[in-house]
């Protein structure tokens, strides 16, 4: 909150000291500070779903401490007889730090009603795996599952095809999450 607090001090800060006849150079120092802006509330989230993850799991964080790379995504999803929701989030490679910002969306339709908001963390095993993901960007297949919950959490003990995969909701870690038909890929403007 802090960080945000600050930003958003620098926001009017440099709104003030800018020219008023050069709104070019205005719009695109506005729309730099928001990116930075929504960067850094991606960031805080990533922090938090991962902070709930090694408090829940143990041996997430095993897994995470053996990983090359990360991503964490925050995701609203809608259901009213169709279902489709979307988010952003980051990955980064553990040893280099590097960030890449990214969105994901999924749809589907089927029998619901109702909202849900949650994160899903992804743990990856190796640099291909990692590099593929962010390049490529990766689509969940109609078998794809996310694993946590107190059972499913401990019961997760490696990865799976280069990646372990946790769902989190408001009521904690969701035991065998369907993430099916979920798309990430690369944040083309916050990237920038």
């Amino acid at each position: 909150m802090k960080k945000i607090l600050t930003l958003a001090a620098a926001i009017v800060a440099i709104s003030l000291i800018l020219p008023t006849n050069s709104s070019l150079a205005s719009d695109e120092s506005w729309k730099s500070l928001k990116r930075e802006s929504k960067r850094m509330k991606i960031d805080e989230t990533a922090k938090e779903a991962l902070n709930t993850l090694f408090t829940t799991s143990p041996k997430a964080e095993n897994l995470y401490e053996m990983a090359y790379g990360w991503a964490v995504f925050d995701n609203l999803k809608l259901a009213f007889g169709f279902s489709g929701g979307g988010g952003n989030g980051v990955a980064k490679a553990r040893e280099s730090g590097k960030k890449t910002y990214m969105q994901m969306g999924t749809a589907g339709i089927g029998i619901g009603l109702g909202i849900n908001k949650y994160q899903v963390v992804f743990l990856f095993q190796d640099s291909t795996t990692f590099k593929n993901f962010v390049e490529k960007g990766w689509q969940a297949e109609a078998t794809a599952s996310a694993v946590a919950g107190k059972a499913g959490a401990e019961a997760k003990t490696d990865f799976s095809n280069g990646m372990a995969i946790y769902q989190i909701t408001d009521k904690g870690l969701m035991a065998f999450a369907d993430i099916a038909g979920t798309k990430y890929w690369k944040n083309k403007k916050l990237n920038k």
